[in-house]
């Protein structure tokens, strides 16, 4: 067969070849016996005995159809093994019958065995270095996340500061600055579970809580969690809304409360199943921080209403038969992800990442996505007490904004470096490309050059 014939099978073979990473060794191959060897674009007739010269993982591997290459390699290819000076180019001119007499087909076919080993050696060296790149981009861009989570983590805190000291001028709602304010309010409510309760605490004092109606009952949902200012209170609260707060909470079912009153139930509560923040005494849940379609974190995300909610540190653990505390029983089925933002513009940008509703400060809710509540929702004059953490706030804020800078400043520094690495890269898949290319033609050149040589050994061979 010629050798226009036969190059399309051998360009379909070093396709095949490169598709194997590193691309396998070149082979020669003896053929055991007569067969027809069909490839995707061209067939062609392979006579017992003949041997091929290509990078055929399909072919040459097969112990059926070929000897070993190792137990034919021609003995003159075999001698002038270690001789470089005696190579030449595939690509030079094509051998005459005499020189295939005289050894310089061996010599050529020596050359296209170690300089096809070359290109494979320095394609597998690139592809190794792309791989480091890769790695490198992937571990700073996981650094990156991180730094981004601590960043938000310290938004976090100091919006709280940003709250309480936020100027509450032209909004008419009544300032809840202690638990007995709170509890004043609910007695208001005279009808409600709530009110029944705090009379008989009121009456009975440290009594109470031993009484056949109140042995199984926490507390009333208003007094059991507090808010870091009054704003931060009123917006939760209205969230919730009046029948909410006023609600009972008991442990389990065995409580006598039986009237027409709003209870829950801590053992029926599916409870968070996550983790929580570490080191943290208020046992905060570690929820996952929304993030844009485009990755980036949603500007002016303050953090989840369930994880601003301060709990007595009798009610963080063991509140539940199953252990559980009251933040990731009760307040994580009030409040879900419900995500807080500074203003009503940062969250409406916020709402392709927006999935249990949101608040902000300025007073936009979003019940769920595409659920808005409009007009005038009226004041609940119940709200959460006021926590104590503001002052140790105040002290912790300016250390705070220090650590936020000096993370802002390493993000920007890790971007830099990714950046770097990125164009190392891109650099490396560039070289990457050209050696290919550089393989391919060599291996072409030198497939229609052992195919010639074939052909012009057929027509000198005696008859």
């Amino acid at each position: 067969m010629g050798a226009m014939e036969r190059m399309p099978l051998m360009k379909s073979a070093v396709y095949e070849a490169l598709r194997i990473k590193p691309p396998v060794a070149s082979q020669y191959a003896k053929a055991k016996w007569d067969f027809v060897v069909e490839s995707h674009d061209a067939s062609f007739r392979i006579k017992e005995g003949e041997i091929l010269f290509g990078f055929q993982p399909f072919a040459t591997k097969d112990p059926r159809i070929f000897h070993r290459p190792e137990e034919f390699l021609p003995d003159s290819i075999q001698s002038i093994r270690g001789n470089p000076s005696a190579l030449r180019h595939a690509g030079q001119n094509m051998v005459s019958g005499e020189d295939m007499q005289n050894g310089t087909y061996s010599q050529q076919a020596e050359y296209i065995v170690n300089y096809s080993k070359k290109l494979q050696d320095d394609l597998q060296a690139l592809g190794q270095k792309i791989k480091h790149y890769e790695d490198n981009v992937k571990c700073l861009k996981a650094q990156q996340n991180r730094l981004e989570e601590s960043i938000l983590d310290m938004q976090v805190v100091l919006g709280k500061y940003h709250t309480t000291n936020r100027a509450m001028e032209n909004m008419d709602h009544v300032h809840v600055k202690s638990e007995d304010e709170t509890i004043e309010h609910m007695l208001r409510h005279e009808k409600s579970a709530a009110a029944i309760l705090c009379q008989l605490k009121t009456h009975h004092g440290a009594q109470a809580s031993n009484l056949q109606w109140t042995k199984d009952v926490v507390g009333i949902v208003a007094t059991l969690g507090k808010v870091d200012d009054d704003n931060l209170s009123r917006l939760l609260s209205g969230y919730l809304g009046l029948e909410t707060m006023l609600a009972v909470v008991c442990k389990t079912h065995e409580g006598p409360v039986d009237a027409p009153f709003l209870v829950f139930c801590l053992e029926s509560l599916s409870p968070y199943v996550g983790e929580f923040m570490a080191n943290d005494p208020q046992r905060r849940l570690d929820l996952l921080k929304p993030r844009l379609p485009d990755g980036e974190p949603p500007f002016g995300f303050l953090g989840f209403a369930v994880n601003m909610i301060t709990i007595d540190s009798g009610h963080l653990h063991y509140i539940s038969n199953t252990g559980n505390g009251l933040r990731e029983t009760l307040f994580y089925n009030l409040f879900l992800n419900l995500q807080v933002y500074k203003s009503r513009e940062d969250m409406l940008k916020a709402l392709p990442c927006i999935t249990n509703g949101a608040i902000s400060l300025d007073g936009g809710m979003v019940r769920r996505p595409g659920v808005f509540p409009l007009g005038n929702r009226g004041v609940i004059d119940v709200k959460f007490p006021k926590s104590s953490e503001v002052l140790k706030l105040h002290e912790n804020y300016f250390e705070t904004e220090k650590r936020m800078k000096e993370t802002n400043w390493k993000k920007e520094r890790m971007w830099e470096d990714m950046q770097r690495e990125q164009a190392l890269l891109d650099h490396a898949k560039f070289n990457y490309e050209i050696k290919k290319r550089e393989f391919f033609q060599f291996v072409g050149q030198s497939s229609s050059y052992t195919a010639q040589h074939t052909y012009q050994a057929g027509r000198s061979a005696p008859r």
